[in-house]
């Protein structure tokens, strides 16, 4: 996050200035921090998810309970997907307003154990706030993507080329910048979202007991998400998933927001071996 500022300061100065850059910042707080603050609404809304009682679904509330009561935590509010699909997500803006969905492919596929794993994961990442911590990098990599944007028009309608004159900057370097800062926004945000997925797998497993339940149903949700995918899946929601319901190799790997399976459940079992 510290680079991710540097980033902005730096593009900023050289692209925007400081106006731009107060601009920039404006309008990304306020789409992201409407995002925050609505997002519960809004993606149990676009995966048509369905709050359950304890009476409908018993096993699925006891789990969630009986994790809360030893995490310290208030009881979230319980949503079922009617997706096939084996995944889960946790969101809501704190521990207070939190939201845990799971699927009902999940719910066939784990045995009790490996879903208390995965219920422990989501309610790490409540814990941890990573809603929060997300909201405030995708505003700066949304400032820096809007500051690209800006200097983009100002050259292309002439108003950036007496700045340049003035300050002696290059255009070549200002076109440069306009091409990589948002790329490389882009990427920190990804690697951001990536160690949030390590630091739940990390406490998850501190929360269920036992790293190994985790570790298993990674990999049954890894092989199950690939035979059956799931079809609405929406890039900007993917990182609130458990795993990755979007797949891709190469420098696909780069921008994923989630870390390789394998490595998950290497530290995982390396957590079980220390235990």
């Amino acid at each position: 996050m510290t680079f991710m500022m540097v980033l902005f300061v730096a593009i900023g100065g050289a692209l925007g200035g400081r106006g731009g850059m107060i601009v920039a910042v404006m309008f990304a707080a306020i789409m992201n921090v409407g995002m925050y603050w609505f997002s519960d609404k809004i993606v149990l809304r676009m995966y048509n998810a369905q709050p359950v009682t304890e009476a409908e679904a018993p096993e699925l509330h006891a789990i969630v309970r009986t994790l809360v009561q030893k995490a310290g935590m208030p009881m979230p509010k319980v949503y079922l997907m009617a997706d096939e699909t084996p995944n889960a997500f946790a969101t809501g803006r704190n521990p207070e307003h939190a939201v845990v969905a799971v699927t009902q492919g999940i719910m066939r596929l784990l045995t009790r154990e490996e879903l208390t794993g995965v219920i422990a994961h989501e309610l790490a990442h409540i814990k941890n706030r990573d809603m929060l911590t997300g909201t405030i990098v995708a505003t700066i990599a949304g400032a820096i993507s809007m500051l690209a944007q800006m200097a983009q028009w100002a050259m292309i309608f002439g108003g950036g080329s007496s700045r340049d004159d003035d300050e002696g900057g290059s255009p070549v370097v200002a076109i440069v910048m306009m091409i990589v800062a948002p790329i490389a926004a882009m990427l920190v945000q990804m690697a951001i979202s990536r160690t949030r997925e390590y630091e739940a797998d990390k406490g998850g497993a501190q929360i269920a007991g036992n790293p190994v339940w985790l570790a298993n149903a990674l990999l049954k949700l890894e092989k199950g998400s690939q035979i059956i995918p799931m079809h609405d899946a929406k890039p900007a929601t993917a990182h609130m998933f458990i795993v990755n319901p979007l797949t891709g190799g190469g420098l696909f790997k780069l921008f994923s927001t989630h870390p390789p399976i394998a490595d998950r459940v290497q530290r995982l079992n390396e957590m079980a071996r220390g235990r």
